[in-house]
């Protein structure tokens, strides 16, 4: 299990392990560890030049300890120290003493032209840690820039300058900045903001080192990075004795008019995911087929009984009355239900339909809102949703008793309970129509087939991502990926996965 920490959980193990050790002994093992990767980072390079940025508290600490170690190898290390020597913490102060009597250049921070005067190899990030909470500003903003510039690689410690922990978003909002490392050293534990919102384009390469904590100090986690071994329980080859109706129905409810194709692009989700069968109900008037896959069914909305059919509502449903009315039965239906698109629209704007999804039993709803879509329901703005997106999950899947997965760069699974796990697979390719509504589709298929409710949703998230990530491995994307061409990824990579956990 990937287990994801919280600062205040960060610090609460910190402490609990420093209790147990004597004083110096965390700062001398992360500035150890920082060494070891920085000299991974520049081994085989010749006339090695590092630039250590060291802030006033111990994640500068951390840096100046990494700058004494790599001062004996041979290397010319520079320290550009950004602290109040009086007002540093204890340990850190013992790093910096360490630092002056090694052979360590100090360089002055505030100074872009002292840092500009060679050709740095590598770049130590250890200015601010996870307890920052005022935004770069002042000289360190031309500091930042500067190293944002460099074509070296960029290491941060423990967390990117800039980066909250908990959410990923840029300290201080909009027009704030943060050191965008190629490669993240993060120590005692992984933080849930490396890997969603803007964490995963500012944290490169994370490794992380515990600092020989002993298990003990670990609380039981509240969120955790998504993976295979989360749901592989459900992966299970199909005997030949089956037949379609083994594997379950999917009813997907969309299509108003010119918006036809968004409950196309489910549903043949929902059969190349595996589902027995799969119909369309159309809120508008019904094709006579689907002349790609016509083995779709195709059915008027206001006739189609839901019964114990997974029910997959809201691509390209609309928000008229029609498309109301036929919500209201989807919500009512005694199967597992996926809630997307405009079906969270109409929910967001009425109280009854609210009611209706929050009385539903427990462990049967899925809703998949996109950033705008969670503003809604959750009466907010975008902004908000962004500034922390794990906290808007949680609050999602709480008030509307439902499993939410809140879409995005670091798309986040949350549960009633006040779990989340963060899904680290998928790319910009899939910032393109029609993506979202194959990922309802995946999500419709797995619960059609028997799978948890829980489970399915953290399989179709992984798989979603996971497919585009391949495709962008073969040249197909990031730039003109269509939604179309994950559908068959996400097939072979479903097959695949479940041929590996067969054998």
């Amino acid at each position: 299990m990937s287990a994801l920490y919280s600062i205040a959980e960060i610090r609460q193990i910190e402490h609990a392990a420093q209790a147990e050790l004597p004083s110096y002994t965390l700062m001398q093992r992360a500035g150890e560890a920082c060494a070891r990767r920085a000299l991974s980072l520049v081994a085989g390079d010749d006339d090695v030049h590092v630039l250590v940025l060291a802030g006033p508290g111990n994640n500068g600490g951390d840096a100046l300890e990494a700058a004494h170690y790599l001062s004996q190898f041979e290397l010319q290390v520079a320290v550009a120290l950004h602290a109040d020597e009086g007002k540093q913490p204890e340990d850190a102060r013992k790093a910096l003493q360490r630092a002056r009597e090694s052979e360590v250049e100090f360089l002055d921070v505030a100074d872009a032209a002292h840092l500009t005067h060679k050709r740095w190899t590598l770049v130590i990030d250890g200015l601010f840690g996870i307890g920052q909470t005022r935004p770069i500003g002042g000289k360190l903003r031309a500091c930042v820039d500067y190293v944002n510039s460099l074509r070296c690689p960029v290491l941060a410690i423990d967390i990117a300058s800039g980066l909250s922990a908990d959410t990923g978003a840029i300290v201080g909002g909009a027009g704030c900045m943060a050191v965008r490392a190629t490669h993240t050293l993060s120590f005692i534990g992984d933080k849930p903001g490396m890997y969603t919102c803007d964490g995963q384009d500012f944290s490169g390469e994370i490794v992380i080192d515990n600092l020989d904590i002993d298990e003990k100090h670990l609380p039981a986690p509240h969120a955790q990075l998504n993976e295979l071994a989360l749901f592989a329980s459900a992966l299970k080859p199909r005997a030949g004795n089956t037949h379609k109706g083994s594997y379950g129905d999917v009813i997907v409810v969309g299509g108003a008019h010119g918006m036809g194709g968004a409950p196309v692009l489910a549903a043949r989700m929902a059969a190349h995911a595996g589902s027995g069968r799969v119909f369309i109900a159309f809120v508008d008037d019904a094709p006579a087929y689907d002349s790609v896959h016509p083995e779709l069914m195709m059915r008027q909305a206001d006739r189609v009984e839901f019964g114990a059919a997974s029910v997959v509502v809201g691509p390209g449903l609309g928000t008229s009355r029609h498309a109301h009315d036929v919500l209201s039965r989807a919500l009512d239906a005694h199967g597992r239900i996926v809630i997307d698109a405009d079906a969270l629209n109409m929910i967001a704007a009425e109280p009854g339909l609210q009611h209706k999804l929050q009385s539903r039993p427990q462990h049967t709803s899925i809703i998949t809102p996109h950033p705008l879509e969670a503003a809604r329901l959750l009466d907010v703005t975008t902004v908000e949703i962004q500034n922390d997106r794990p906290a808007a999950a949680r609050l999602l899947a709480r008030h509307f008793k439902s499993i939410a997965i809140l879409k995005g760069a670091g798309t986040v699974i949350a549960f009633p309970d006040g779990d989340i796990v963060i899904n680290a697979t998928g790319n910009p390719a899939l910032s393109t129509a029609g993506t979202g509504d194959v990922l309802s589709g995946l999500c419709g298929a797995l619960l059609a087939q028997g799978w948890p409710t829980t489970l399915a949703a953290l399989a179709a998230v992984w798989m979603h991502g996971k497919a585009a990530d391949q495709l962008v491995d073969l040249g197909i994307g990031p730039v003109g990926l269509t939604a179309s061409e994950v559908i068959p990824a996400v097939r072979t990579l479903l097959n695949q996965i479940i041929r590996d956990h067969a054998r």
